[in-house]
């Protein structure tokens, strides 16, 4: 298994598929299988019996799992209005290894 770059809560942009040019919210990595959930992205229609969820039961939308290569985290200094991708790159600073955006050099939280 390899180790995915993106975390959960971190920004990223959609390069691949059918959502490419969206960005969005991760809101769950699954390393084991190499996908990424996006806030938004990847909408699927699930068709479910009530249940204490949803009393009502029917069909619910949510997000299913894109893999984690047709993504790319937006860089920090980037604005809502003009996403910039970029690749992640790592670096020791005072004993911590750290994220940081290769584009602007900026660290990542």
């Amino acid at each position: 298994m390899k180790k995915i770059h993106i975390k959960k809560g971190d920004n990223v942009y959609v390069n691949a598929g059918n959502d490419k040019g969206k960005t969005g919210k991760v809101l769950e990595v699954i390393p084991s299988k190499d996908l990424v959930v996006v806030e938004g992205v990847n909408m699927i229609s699930r068709h479910t019996k009530p249940n204490a969820k949803a009393p009502q039961g029917g069909i619910i939308k949510r997000e299913a799992g894109i893999h984690v290569s047709n993504v790319q985290l937006l860089d920090p200094s980037s604005t809502a209005a003009n996403p910039v991708p970029t690749k992640v790159g790592f670096k020791v600073v005072d004993g911590k290894k750290i994220r940081y955006a290769k584009k602007s050099g900026e660290e990542i939280k």
